[in-house]
């Protein structure tokens, strides 16, 4: 009898619907990923009175701030556990399960669609894209943003770079697009544009992530992540000391007094439906 291997998509279903993992991701980087919402729901032109879809909404950071902007909020996510936690935390927006490649919403329904940190975790982002400019109004404003290239967004940089030298990326996990596709602000305009928006504007939004030794942050990976966790867990038992020991090598030129100050960025994407 053969085993069918796992898609990309299931492989993020799985990891996602993992209530430790959800919980985890919530609170070790829950306030940095918050450090950009605001200006986000700025790039979408989200205010008081309009429609907005937060997609991939996780812990509902988006459609809870947006609501407490007067907005009419909505999140979908594809992972029960995070339609639950967002409930629980912003029950001023109204939260649902659905898949952000396929919007269970009407053409032109929204004034505003927002996904923050959620395009590298589908199979299929141009879909996503494609489905937010669908669900749109016309003159309505799509904004997403992803982390920012490795070598920029360090603490996810620190890791790859660490795995890269001592062990390997090739690990089996299945095909998916790259998770830092969107990093290149070329590459997020270009898919933009073939998607059918206009006056498209990249931004690179400043985040930290503050630490109090480098173990919180291989803490956070190993149990706050998906792809990133599957990566790490992967590794030879006798590499892990080697890459433990850069990563904190790597984070240790952001020690600021007694905590690390580690530089998160984001890019910030956002087009107008015409």
């Amino acid at each position: 009898m053969t085993t069918q291997t796992p898609t990309f998509r299931d492989f993020e279903y799985a990891g996602w619907g993992n209530e430790s993992v959800c919980e985890n991701y919530d609170h070790h980087f829950g306030a940095v990923v918050r450090q950009s919402m605001e200006a986000l729901l700025d790039a979408a032109g989200v205010c008081e009175g309009s429609r907005v879809l937060d997609v991939c909404t996780g812990a509902g950071y988006g459609a809870g701030l947006a609501a407490e902007r007067g907005a009419r909020a909505t999140g979908i996510d594809f992972s029960a556990v995070q339609v639950k936690l967002a409930r629980a935390h912003y029950p001023a927006a109204t939260f649902q399960e659905g898949d952000g490649t396929n919007l269970p919403f009407p053409d032109e329904t929204f004034d505003s669609v927002v996904n923050s940190i959620g395009i590298p975790h589908l199979s299929d982002p141009d879909a996503a894209i494609r489905d937010a400019f669908r669900v749109l109004r016309k003159g309505g404003k799509f904004a997403f943003t992803v982390y920012d290239a490795p070598e920029r967004s360090v603490g996810f940089g620190a890791v790859y770079q660490a795995v890269q030298v001592h062990g390997t990326m090739n690990v089996g996990l299945p095909q998916g697009p790259s998770f830092f596709l969107f990093s290149d602000p070329a590459e997020s305009t270009n898919r933009l544009a073939a998607a059918g928006f206009e006056s498209i504007k990249i931004i690179i939004q400043p985040q930290v992530w503050r630490l109090t030794s480098p173990d919180d942050a291989i803490g956070a990976v190993l149990q706050g992540s998906v792809r990133a966790a599957a990566t790490l867990k992967a590794q030879a038992s006798e590499l892990l000391p080697r890459i433990r020991a850069t990563i904190s090598e790597i984070l240790g030129d952001y020690k600021r007094g007694s905590i690390y100050e580690v530089p998160m960025p984001v890019v910030l994407a956002s087009g107008t439906k015409p």
